[in-house]
């Protein structure tokens, strides 16, 4: 990864010391000579050259970032399907997640269309639910001034950052301002662990995708929830993940984990960047979609395979370990990977087969961990315990009310739900019901069938059948008890099934 500027050191950090006790000299990838020579990209006449040129559906300028190889084209009437169910998911997520979450994971695998992808995102990640229950808070820490000693640094970071993506081919454009404020609100949100260069890409592949306020809360998410500790000040987390992905390795590639263990090559020297970019400084952008994709529903497990792939299939074989006979040789070949091994459809197939769990993580995790404390003492850094993916983010949410079928959708409270399969045994009831509101009223109301329910959105009148008088039994003193809190309560905490598309959807 490129270094601030003014900082001059190896290319590779050593494996013992220099990581652990700074964040800004993390190992400079493969395009950073790249990224520096170009780093008076961005004025005025530059970015009107850069205009000229045209642009991929990813928004890069065309030829700019490499041959990336074949990209899977979906046919365009397959997309159409998939938008239209990815729209019904996200309309009723909190049924979806209850009762359906092996189908999501499903169509997280096959890919999220791009025009939904920022709010499938924020959904999966748990960023929708913290916007919700945290209003204003980014415009508060947008509008404080901030800690300069990490402006400084923040700042000098903006230019590295995907400089050939329109967004952020400009100095001072706007994809530099929004990422300026959303880096500067982090480390006004958790001053103790402050700002960490390794954020910066994590933060402006989250711009690509949706409006800053959003990107902030899917970026405290992953830091806290997904990857915590990642970011801290020795960077402990990223350590033991680094021993627990070469233990893994073991099991995955005896061949490549031998190589690796006669060369001596510690893993923080070629997974750093991996993990802390989630391989978006790594991969063909079309992978890293895909992998990002993978690694909102599934969590960090997504992370280790990748990383287990790229191994395997780099030095997993005698093959080609006859070019890496050295140090030098095998890093750079990791540096290096053939294009091949990342491909889109190659890769994703492999990740979705690998035979690597969450509970393997966990108990390898244990291990490394309790050999940490037997060499090295105790962590320094308590960070919270990681949640592995979507569902886990979404049962550990405190305070989360039970999961209704159609939250959003009020009902008379003696109706079924329109076009649920329910029992016969509901109607049953009712006789109570009609007496309590025979007393009230002085008639008898006929017991409304599903067809014949009227059904109130979030606050608004059920139109009453003809022969039912205007004033609906919903509304009566009895029921405000009955049917109000749901309805507040899910307003407060939860992914709204209501939200507007043209906040959540940033095409």
């Amino acid at each position: 990864m490129a270094k601030s500027p003014g900082e001059n050191g190896p290319r590779s950090p050593a494996a013992g010391g220099s990581l652990s006790g700074t964040r800004e000299n993390l190992a400079p990838g493969p395009d950073a000579a790249a990224t520096d020579e170009l780093s008076s990209l961005g004025s005025d006449s530059e970015a009107n050259g850069f205009a000229e040129r045209r642009i991929d559906k990813f928004g890069f300028i065309v030829g700019a970032q490499g041959a990336e190889g074949a990209l899977e084209e979906v046919p365009l009437e397959v997309l159409r399907q998939r938008e239209s169910k990815w729209l019904d998911m996200l309309n009723n997520w909190d049924k979806w997640m209850a009762k359906k979450h092996k189908k999501i994971r499903l169509r997280c695998q096959k890919g999220i269309p791009p025009s939904l992808r920022g709010r499938a995102w924020q959904y999966l990640s748990g960023g929708k639910v913290k916007l919700q229950q945290n209003p204003g808070k980014f415009d508060e820490l947008d509008m404080s001034p901030g800690d300069s000693k990490w402006l400084d640094v923040i700042e000098r970071d903006l230019h590295r950052q995907f400089p050939f993506h329109e967004m952020f081919v400009s100095r001072g454009g706007h994809g530099q301002q929004d990422l300026f404020r959303v880096l500067k609100a982090y480390t006004l949100y958790r001053p103790e662990e402050g700002y960490c260069q390794a954020q910066a890409p994590i933060a402006a592949v989250l711009l690509m995708h949706m409006p800053a306020e959003q990107a902030f809360w899917c970026l405290v998410q992953i830091c806290e929830k997904y990857l915590p500790g990642y970011y801290s000040e020795k960077l402990e987390a990223i350590q033991l993940d680094g021993e627990i992905l070469f233990s893994l390795l073991q099991k995955v590639s005896p061949v490549a984990h031998k190589h690796l263990s006669r060369q001596k090559i510690d893993p923080l020297l070629y997974m750093t960047e991996w993990f802390m970019c989630a391989f978006a400084r790594t991969l063909p952008w079309s992978s890293v979609l895909r992998v990002w994709d993978m690694f909102f529903c599934e969590g960090v497990k997504i992370i280790f395979r990748v990383g287990l792939v790229l191994l395997k299939h780099a030095l997993g074989s005698p093959e080609k370990l006859k070019a890496c006979q050295g140090q030098y040789e095998t890093i750079e070949r990791l540096r290096s990977l053939s294009p091949k091994i990342m491909q889109e459809a190659f890769l994703v197939q492999e990740v979705i087969e690998l035979p690597v769990t969450e509970r393997q993580i966990e108990r390898e995790h244990l291990i490394q961990l309790r050999r940490w404390q037997e060499t090295r003492g105790e962590l320094q850094c308590c960070s919270p315990p990681r949640l592995h993916g979507a569902k886990a983010i979404l049962e550990a949410e405190p305070g989360r009310p039970t999961l209704q079928p159609s939250p959003s959708i009020r009902l008379p409270p003696d109706a079924p739900l329109p076009g649920s399969k329910s029992k016969p045994k509901p109607p049953k009831q009712v006789p109570k019901e009609q007496q309590k509101q025979q007393k009230a009223s002085g008639q008898l109301d006929k017991t409304p069938t599903p067809g014949q329910a009227k059904v109130a959105i979030a606050g608004g009148d059920a139109c009453p059948p003809q022969e039912v008088p205007p004033k609906d039994p919903v509304h009566q003193d009895p029921a405000p008890q009955d049917s109000a809190p749901p309805v507040s309560a899910h307003h407060c905490s939860q992914e709204s099934l209501v939200s507007q598309e043209s906040e959540d959807t940033y095409l």
